[in-house]
């Protein structure tokens, strides 16, 4: 059952930009610490961070209800498994309220996708839950 779904654009310039303003504070405030190293090991460091960050607003909108306030950039987080396929790893506010708005008796995954075509980055983001049963 889908509980959830969220997607969102961004415009690399402006991840560009706030790198180039605010610098290591800005990185350290949005993105992990192993998302940052990530990035920074690609040809094009901020179209990488863009897509995550992308894929930051676009679980936040999956998780989101009627009352729910903001997260923190830093819970939900991007992994690329060995395949290269992205995952998310959420923790704090984001896995309060994953665990929430998921029926009891249900595991909940969170499924990701990211793509980007400078100057623009996107991500898509739906909350699957299955019975234990």
């Amino acid at each position: 059952m889908i509980i959830g779904i969220g997607t969102d654009i961004c415009d690399i310039r402006r991840i560009e930009k706030s790198i180039e303003k605010f610098g290591q504070k800005f990185l350290d405030k949005t993105f992990t610490p192993d998302e940052q190293a990530y990035c920074e090991a690609k040809a094009r460091p901020a179209m990488s961070y863009a897509k995550r960050f992308a894929a930051k607003e676009a679980v936040a909108k999956a998780l989101a209800t009627d009352t729910s306030g903001a997260l923190g950039w830093t819970d939900v987080s991007v992994k690329n498994v060995p395949s290269g396929r992205p995952i998310v790893l959420i923790k704090g506010t984001a896995q309060v309220r994953l665990d929430a708005i998921t029926p009891t008796d249900h595991k909940a995954t969170i499924h990701i996708s990211l793509s980007d075509d400078y100057p623009y980055a996107t991500a898509f983001a739906v909350v699957e839950t299955l019975s234990d049963c």
